[in-house]
């Protein structure tokens, strides 16, 4: 973790550095991703979130080691360095068993940290601002603060036990958004109040102290997550206003070794994660958008392939996605509260994505599997790449990009991680 610490000095000084989080377990997502990185020679964060990834397996199926490994066969199949990647843990906490009473609760966070720890992960987000079955609301920031202290307590201890020593780096706060997105965007994000952000690192550093953590651990305490105005919903986005974060920003200038995690920068423009940077908010989660680009790859790649082949050659992905949606709709209704019509286009297009629960499933990976066999063995015309992927075209015909479909499909999805890289500084582009 010495480069992630060195970039976020680098950062309380003044220079417009950050590193970008990548959220998300897809293959496609994490090759583009990697292959950004050794592109750029920089450094890679990639978190697994406690839903995709936990000692049951999450909605991946694996647990924490499988995770690692599994990025790392990614990273060797493109002769990257193991040394470039850094793993990180997202809202690690009872978010998972909040339905339940929070002693059960957090001790299912125990054993989740532990399980992280113990893999090799080496920022840990200590994300307890969720209420549990039986909290009283609204939920203490000091309960919040004493519980993150517990599961940073089991953090040390595992790393002493596993390593023994610690270098781990941890993200706390209490403004947390909800993982994956909002049903509904509120007319106006409130910021949060310098008070809030100073309260809440005074709690959580008290927590620390009273659950016997020394100064060394709290000097670990990298960010904190605060609300700077950013969300997305279905189908809107709410803007980065830098001059609404000026008094955040000045203030976590004069706090040692802490700056802020944006979560949810998703669809954001491309000036927005530069001001964000400058305003030390040096670490950029993404990842609905990231799958989201995998998203119109696929489909794009579906209506060429609708122009190319006979109905009955084709992978009908698109109308697989749907029929599979419907069937198993668990990751998407609580999300689309809307008409049957527009839970229809919510399913395909929505920014919030949930689509992305559904690619591992046999019936659409096989979709996917034949779509991009089929258009493997065809030329695909230039026209048709102009109409439903012109960025690609324009690349194709300046003879940048192979004309395949995992070519395409890995430079749309990079067209996210570039932009990324570009606002923290890391793009040989830049």
């Amino acid at each position: 973790m010495k480069a992630l610490l060195e970039l976020i000095r680098a950062n309380k000084a003044g220079q417009p550095l950050g590193i970008y989080s990548v959220c998300s377990a897809h293959p496609q997502v994490l090759m583009a991703a990697l292959a950004q990185a050794k592109q750029d020679g920089s450094k890679l964060l990639i978190e697994a979130t406690a839903n995709q990834v936990n000692q049951y397996g999450g909605y991946t199926g694996m647990q924490p080691s499988d995770f690692i490994d599994f990025v790392f066969k990614l990273a060797d199949e493109i002769s990257l360095s193991r040394q470039q990647i850094l793993f990180g843990g997202d809202h690690l906490g009872p978010v998972c068993w909040k339905h339940q009473p929070a002693a059960q609760a957090m001790a299912q966070a125990e054993k989740l940290i532990e399980v992280y720890v113990a893999a090799g992960f080496q920022k840990i987000h200590l994300d307890t601002s969720m209420a549990c079955a039986d909290d009283v609301l609204p939920l203490a920031d000091t309960l919040i603060a004493q519980r993150a202290a517990r599961l940073c307590q089991v953090a040390e201890q595992t790393s002493m036990q596993q390593f023994g020593h610690s270098e781990l780096c941890y993200v706390i706060g209490t403004e947390v958004p909800a993982p994956g997105g909002v049903a509904s965007l509120e007319a106006s994000l409130a910021v949060t109040p310098v008070g809030h952000v100073a309260q809440t690192l005074l709690d959580h550093q008290q927590a620390f102290a009273e659950a016997g953590l020394t100064e060394a651990v709290w000097q670990r305490v990298i960010a904190v997550v605060v609300q700077p105005g950013v969300e997305f919903d279905n189908t809107s986005v709410h803007r980065f206003q830098a001059d609404k974060t000026a008094a955040l920003a000045s203030f976590i200038r004069d706090v040692p070794h802490v700056v802020y995690e944006a979560h949810s920068t998703d669809y954001q423009p491309a000036q927005a994660y530069q001001q964000l940077v400058r305003q030390h908010f040096a670490i950029l989660k993404v990842g609905p958008q990231l799958t989201f680009a995998l998203r119109e790859a696929l489909f794009a790649l579906c209506l060429i392939e609708e122009q190319l082949l006979p109905i009955e050659q084709q992978s009908c992905l698109i109308a697989i996605c749907e029929r599979e949606m419907q069937r198993q709709p668990d990751y998407w209704q609580a999300f689309y509260q809307v008409s049957a019509e527009q839970q229809s286009l919510l399913r395909q297009f929505s920014y919030s994505d949930r689509i992305r629960y559904y690619w591992n499933l046999p019936l659409i990976r096989a979709a996917v599997e034949k779509l991009c066999q089929n258009l493997a063995t065809q030329a695909i015309p230039l026209p048709l790449l102009s109409q439903f992927l012109p960025v690609q075209y324009e690349a194709v015909l300046n003879g940048d990009l192979a004309a395949t479909p995992q070519a395409l499909i890995q430079h749309k999805i990079r067209q996210v991680t570039a932009r990324y890289a570009t606002a923290c500084g890391l793009s040989v582009a830049a």
